[in-house]
């Protein structure tokens, strides 16, 4: 039996929640404490995600450097995630604020492919891999890998002091 879906007419009315942004392969959905990005791994797509993170966190008053290391966290786990599942993976980016932490989480449809802290640092400073993970410890220490229904989802929180990003 056939399946016919009624599409939205030019009449209907928007969306409950109407993305901030929304175009093939990104769809952005604004929070009260952060944003939802679905977005297909594209080196377009991670541009924005880097300069949205960035753009968000400052908004909600966090400092420039706690900011700048979400942007990092964010921008290496979907790296990752590309590593893993191949360009153009579809990602769920989520990043919140709160008055003493900002958390980002990456889900990647990939369960399987877990990513292993390694005993030792990358010890070549040539290398173009190996120090993602080094950094998540770093910058957001006990991030967690869990699984979904749908894949694993990545969780980092960087906590910080002040408020004061101009």
């Amino acid at each position: 039996m056939h399946d016919a879906r009624v599409l939205p007419g030019p009449s209907d009315p928007p969306p409950r929640h109407a993305p901030e942004q929304a175009e093939c392969g990104f769809y952005l959905a604004m929070r009260p404490d952060g944003f939802d990005l679905h977005m297909s791994a594209s080196p377009e797509h991670l541009r924005e995600m880097r300069a949205r993170v960035f753009k968000e966190v400052c908004g909600a008053g966090v400092d420039e450097t706690v900011a700048d290391a979400a942007r990092l966290v964010a921008s290496e786990l979907v790296g990752n995630a590309v590593r893993l599942c191949g360009p153009w993976a579809p990602v769920v980016v989520q990043v919140t604020s709160s008055p003493d932490e900002v958390q980002v989480q990456v889900h990647d449809p990939e369960p399987a492919a877990v990513p292993q802290r390694r005993p030792r640092p990358p010890g070549n400073d040539q290398s173009e891999s190996g120090r993602g993970l080094w950094i998540l410890d770093v910058l957001a220490p006990g991030w967690t890998v869990q699984p979904t229904p749908v894949g694993k989802q990545i969780r980092c929180r960087l906590p910080y002091q002040g408020r004061n990003c101009a």
